[in-house]
């Protein structure tokens, strides 16, 4: 595809058939112009005049692979679109593609791989904070820039780091005060996964609900990645008897969590649960079945009604198969590439202190989940949305934030 001629008429019917959503609220075309590579990096990234070399470092095995497998999908649809509008600064993206195979000191060997031996000039990846965490340090070091999708605890900040997905007072705090307004819940019986997300979210969770709702958590249990077993959680549950189940069970423990829920005549028709972990990308080992009438919390689901999300739908299915599911994560990650690109041409730098300097404020008014901005914290504002789980293992919104939430990792009262 020509690039002498943006304005031509050709050029035009080719952008009206792009399904590519682009940045927008930033200076320049999507088809920007090519600077000197000595102008656009000045600090030895993998660049060359033709192309800028990424890494993408998420989970294609293990327990986590059935939440990551669409963040990988949805980022590498990203970046072909932009290939495909001319790239970034008249260079292609070329992808470097790591499996941090779920475990998180496998996720650190290969960001120093992706920084150090490849010198990406960006990274999209990780899911759970765990992995984060682990990786953050390297980021740090190393003068790295990293693409962080998934919905976490907040509590942190770094130069290093874009956050998509939401932190805990768009989620979490949103969460609870919809089930206390809405299902008028006064006890919760707190669950999750044993690591860091689970646990701080929890921690959260444990102070919104005694200090500010004056309600009372009534359980407590966390079982390590991948387990199996709830037999025993079960038992608790129906001992409790709780208002509602407050989850956070990752990964490919969530199909063994709500078979053994509804075994035990756990049911959404009989009990509220909500859940800050299952998307429709759970949903495809989970079963509708076993997850209909429970409630989920998300920034986004598939079944969005806007213009915005109809486009990325259909081109996600178009590329992955027409029974392709998308859930929050995956949106999350198919905007990471998009915000580097805003970013890297209102920079006309690739240099990661220059596009981290120019970060603040770009928006994406074409955004699946739809307009979203970012904060100079490193994190997205955003509406919350709750909805329900329905037996076609597809989601139904039932509540929204009137207003994108400005995100605050740092709440006062919470740390």
């Amino acid at each position: 595809m020509s690039t002498d001629r943006p304005d031509s008429l050709g050029r035009r019917r080719t952008l009206q058939s792009l399904s590519a959503i682009a940045a927008t609220g930033v200076p320049g075309l999507a088809f920007s112009q090519a600077l000197p590579t000595s102008a656009v990096n000045t600090t030895k990234l993998a660049i060359t005049d033709t192309e800028v070399t990424v890494g993408q470092l998420h989970s294609s095995t293990g327990t986590m692979a059935i939440s990551e497998t669409g963040s990988i999908q949805a980022e590498q649809l990203a970046i072909d679109e932009i290939n495909a509008m001319g790239g970034i600064l008249g260079r292609k993206i070329k992808v470097i593609k790591e499996d941090g195979a779920s475990d998180w000191p496998t996720f650190a060997e290969k960001s120093k791989k992706l920084l150090i031996n490849d010198r990406c000039a960006a990274v999209f990846g990780c899911w759970t904070s765990a992995s984060r965490k682990a990786v953050l340090p390297v980021f740090e070091k190393e003068n790295g820039l990293l693409y962080y999708p998934t919905f976490y605890e907040g509590l942190e900040q770094s130069k290093n780091v874009i956050y998509t997905g939401q932190e805990a007072t768009q989620q979490i705090l949103y969460g609870l005060d919809w089930a206390q307004k809405d299902k008028k819940a006064k006890t919760f019986f707190l669950i999750g996964s044993d690591y860091i997300w689970p646990r701080t979210s929890m921690k959260i969770a444990r102070k919104h609900i005694e200090n500010f709702q004056k309600g009372k958590v009534v359980g407590e249990e966390y079982y390590p990645l991948g387990s199996t077993n709830f037999g025993s959680l079960v038992n608790k549950i129906k001992v409790q008897k709780p208002d509602c189940i407050f989850t956070a069970v990752v990964g490919g423990s969530n199909v063994a969590f709500y078979k053994a829920l509804k075994a035990a005549g756990i049911t959404g028709d009989k009990q509220l649960l909500l859940t800050l972990s299952v998307t429709e990308d759970e949903m495809t080992g989970v079963g509708g079945e076993n997850f209909a009438g429970f409630y989920s919390s998300m920034k986004y689901f598939q079944s969005l009604d806007n213009e915005n999300n109809k486009k990325f739908v259909a081109a996600f299915k178009a590329k992955y198969g027409k029974d392709a599911v998308i859930g929050d994560v995956t949106q999350a990650g198919y905007l990471g590439p998009w915000l580097w690109k805003a970013a890297v041409e209102r920079a006309k730098s690739f240099d990661v202190a220059k596009v981290t300097a120019a970060s603040p404020g770009i928006e994406l008014k074409t955004a699946p989940e739809g307009y979203v901005k970012l904060d100079a914290n490193h994190h997205l504002w955003s509406k919350s949305r709750i909805a329900i789980g329905m037996p076609d293992a597809t989601f139904k919104v039932v509540s929204e934030s009137p207003n994108l939430i400005k995100p605050d990792p740092f709440p006062k009262g919470y740390q």
